[in-house]
């Protein structure tokens, strides 16, 4: 089962703040706490900044997987562009079917707010999301037929 998590989901807001801290351990980057995490979260979902979506296991309810995504308008049509920013499913969860889940709702709710394109960055390595990706219908826009593309960050 997928949830779009509100504002006012206090339980909803503290699953998605910890399965996001639980991703950036699992693959050893920096995260805040989950508490400090659920209060940005809140803050984002309030000011539309996002729309976050969580799996629950069908016979547990137990949050599984969570999916952040921003919707904003594009430089390149009057439509909006959707940048598929998180997507986690617990390491034990996998296989089952909740990151299909999470990818076809989020591009339905993309389109639902008016989106025409959707974009979104994985690792090199990270073989079963490249397989989760293509089977959803993302094309990789580099490397096989396009150029290499590389990612950059500056800490501001």
């Amino acid at each position: 089962m997928i949830e779009t998590v509100t504002g006012g989901s206090a339980d909803g807001i503290a699953d998605a703040a910890q399965l996001l801290h639980d991703f950036n351990v699992e693959y050893d980057e920096p995260s805040p706490p989950p508490h400090e995490l659920a209060a940005r979260l809140t803050e984002l979902i309030d000011g539309d900044h996002v729309t976050v979506l969580l799996a629950r296991a069908t016979e547990t309810a137990a949050a599984v997987g969570v999916a952040l995504m921003r919707v904003q308008p594009s430089v390149w049509s009057a439509a909006y562009e959707a940048y598929l920013a998180e997507l986690y499913v617990v390491a034990s969860e996998r296989g089952r079917g909740y990151g299909r889940e999470l990818i076809t709702q989020a591009i339905r709710v993309a389109r639902e707010r008016g989106a025409d394109y959707a974009f979104l960055v994985t690792s090199e390595e990270d073989q079963l999301a490249q397989r989760l990706y293509e089977a959803a219908g993302f094309r990789r826009t580099e490397g096989e037929g396009g150029p290499l593309m590389l990612a950059y960050e500056l800490e501001l």
